[in-house]
């Protein structure tokens, strides 16, 4: 037994249930939810975070209506025969000896459909849909709809529901003034307001009786004008214990907030502090969430006297067994959440089935598996980047005989320049999850070692997989070999200086990335930003001196440098980048007054700076440096030799598609074909 973490292991009688730890498994809607065959691909997917120990599991969303439904496939937790489809989940949890909540969710004014209701005529900024404000009697329904979709969720055997109180949803759409600005007796006073939620709750409690969880996920922190006073949030938490809740889970931001809450620029367990500032205000237990994504974290938090329980959410994506080998003393050979967001909740917002870029088989669990081969065969890996590592750590599980051939000295590849982007720190967690992984199942690594076809040849390998990743594109241009010019592997990787005036030319991710390295000091060995850093330039007042804790303005750190980003397309910058997280950066460089040109034509650089057109006018940047992010090359000198030799060989990562830098598809690509060998 693992003794490193006391306070997250200890157990925590809920009068109720007796958890195996402190840690629960947060929602996180899958899309499985709403897809044929769903439910049954969902029971597998908590099956194995029930097996890997999670004491107490929370559903993605479900809709007490049709109304709250967030798109129009959705289902709604309303009659028998939609409950009985859950059974396989809640069956599945308690065979391996786990609890699950269903999460009651109606998402108001957030929908993606024409039936949007909400506590007013409202329309949220993140929908192109519009909210008719519900009659009194409408009202009155929807608290039974929630008390009908609890008695539903105990049909189904779940072991209680947490009530969606916060994000910026329908319950939340009626406490604050900013979207309720009702006459009648939900709108007004503050007591009006908060009577939504309380009669949900207690009449949930009244219908589900006494051995049933209720969580109730209440916003503290709406990070929106005219949000909850602190006060206010203190005298709805005291009235949803007296109204039945079990626990009360901590719910951070509105969607539509300008403050980025769970990206991974957050500093860990940054938002710890608004659930302390509750404890001792309520008698049942506290929760606490966002960015805290490993053991230590959580027993921090809890050692703190933050919280009586952490919620983790995506990092059960990219690990089921987070807890087992919390537990186990193998804390290392957990696999991180990097909190990307790249194929969970961007997927999520654009309706396909969610996933992890760390763990291809999150939410797929039924169709990728490593099984135990029954044929083993010697094979050869070319790259220790991200595709190289999964498919040879993979492949070696199986029980295949595998070298893993890298030409540098270090594994990693592409994620050891990710790593040193503020705010992308926690790539780097994901090259320690695979360098245990390479010592756990014996794949032999050759660092420094650039392989050639003819040794691989020799080597008489059953299959080979290259995995030799890409190489910055050099653009044709006139004066493109000049001293000022730089790639962004010089720069990222290769550390070479970089003067006080920059123009970046390509505006894509590595663009952005690196207009966010730059518009650091990079003197240090890490800039992640302390809480209070944090909260300061992204404008949260952890003061909470008016309702929703924005502070009047953001006070972000002075970039030391002059940058300008470029690009030959018009329009937006960063239009292309993360559903969920491109608003983030684009904002990011705002702050940091980065100039972003658009339409640009390239004419040449010279000791002057850069030349360039916009719509044939002449324009110069006298700049000391000038980056180049346009793109990149695969890497791929070893195919053609092996193929004439008949040797079997793969493709996958940048060296199979180069279209841009995508961790995502590459090690996805190498976790099927580990699977398939």
């Amino acid at each position: 037994m693992n003794t490193a973490y006391p306070n997250l292991l200890s157990p925590l009688d809920l009068g109720f249930t007796s958890l195996k730890n402190r840690v629960l498994m947060g929602s996180m809607h899958t899309m499985l939810e709403d897809i044929p065959g769903g439910h049954e691909r969902l029971a597998q997917f908590y099956r194995e975070r029930a097996r890997g120990q999670v004491g107490l599991i929370v559903t993605g969303g479900v809709a007490p209506s049709l109304e709250g439904r967030a798109i129009p496939m959705g289902h709604a937790m309303d009659n028998e025969e939609e409950a009985e489809r859950h059974r396989p989940i809640t069956k599945a949890v308690h065979d391996e000896g786990g609890k699950i909540c269903m999460q009651i969710l109606h998402v108001g004014r957030y929908g993606y459909t024409d039936k949007n209701v909400s506590a007013s005529d409202t329309k949220a900024p993140i929908t192109p849909f519009p909210a008719r404000g519900m009659t009194s009697e409408e009202v009155h329904k929807t608290i039974e709809d929630y008390v009908q979709a609890a008695k539903m969720a105990q049909h189904a055997h779940y072991d209680g529901v947490e009530i969606m109180g916060s994000e910026g949803y329908l319950i939340n759409q009626f406490i604050v003034t900013k979207t309720n600005r009702r006459e009648d007796e939900w709108g007004g006073s503050y007591e009006n307001r908060i009577k939504f939620p309380i009669e949900i709750v207690r009449k949930t409690r009244e219908a589900v009786g006494e051995n049933f969880i209720i969580i109730y996920r209440l916003s503290m922190l709406d990070l929106v004008e005219g949000g909850s006073t602190w006060e206010e949030v203190v005298q709805l938490a005291k009235e949803i214990e007296k109204a039945g809740a079990t626990i009360i889970n901590t719910g951070i931001g509105w969607h539509e907030s300008r403050v980025p809450t769970i990206g991974t620029m957050v500093p860990k367990g940054g938002f710890a502090w608004v659930t302390k500032r509750m404890m001792g205000e309520v008698n049942i237990p506290l929760i606490t969430t966002n960015r805290i994504n490993m053991p230590d974290v959580a027993e921090k938090v809890l050692a703190e006297g933050c919280a009586d329980m952490v919620s983790m959410a995506r990092p059960f994506l990219a690990d089921p067994e987070l807890v087992l080998k919390s537990i186990e003393g193998r804390a290392q050979e957990i696999n991180t959440c990097i909190a990307c967001n790249q194929a969970c909740l961007d997927h999520t917002f654009t309706m396909q089935v969610c996933s992890c870029i760390v763990n291809p088989r999150a939410c797929h669990e039924t169709e990728l598996n490593h099984k135990p081969t029954d044929k083993k065969k010697k094979i050869a890996v070319v790259g220790a980047g991200p595709a190289g590592l999964e498919a040879s750590t993979r492949l070696a599980e199986r029980g295949h005989q595998v070298d893993l051939y890298e030409a540098s000295h270090e594994t990693g590849g592409q994620f050891n320049m990710a790593k040193v982007i503020p705010g992308k720190e926690e790539y780097g967690q994901t090259i320690r999850y695979y360098n245990e992984m390479i010592k756990k199942y014996g794949v032999k690594l050759h660092l420094n070692h650039k392989v050639s076809a003819q040794q691989l040849i020799a080597s008489n390998y059953d299959e080979v997989i290259l995995a030799t990743g890409v190489t910055p594109r050099t653009l044709e241009l006139e004066g493109i070999n000049h001293d000022k010019v730089l790639n962004y592997a010089d720069v990222l990787y290769h550390k070479k200086p970089v003067g006080k005036r920059v123009a970046i030319v390509g505006a894509g991710g590595i663009g952005f990335d690196m207009a966010e390295y730059l518009a650091h000091d990079m003197s240090h060995k890490s800039v992640s930003l302390s809480v209070e850093s944090y909260m300061k330039e992204w404008g949260v007042d952890m003061e909470y001196q008016k309702g929703g804790s924005l502070a009047d303005s953001p006070k972000p750190l002075e970039s030391p440098r002059e940058i300008y980003l470029l690009k030959r397309s018009k329009g937006k910058h960063g239009k292309n980048l993360g559903k969920t997280t491109g608003w983030i950066h684009r904002a990011s460089l705002a702050m940091k007054k980065v100039n972003m040109i658009g339409g640009v034509q390239y004419d040449k650089i010279d000791a002057n700076g850069l030349h360039y057109s916009i719509d044939d006018e002449k324009n110069l940047l006298e700049v000391d440096s000038i980056v180049i992010c346009a793109g990149q090359e695969p890497l791929r000198d070893l195919h053609d030799a092996l193929v004439n030799a008949n040797q079997s060989v793969h493709l996958i990562g940048g060296a199979n598609i180069a279209a841009q830098l995508d961790a995502k598809k590459a090690i996805k690509e190498a976790s099927y074909l580990a699977a398939k060998l």
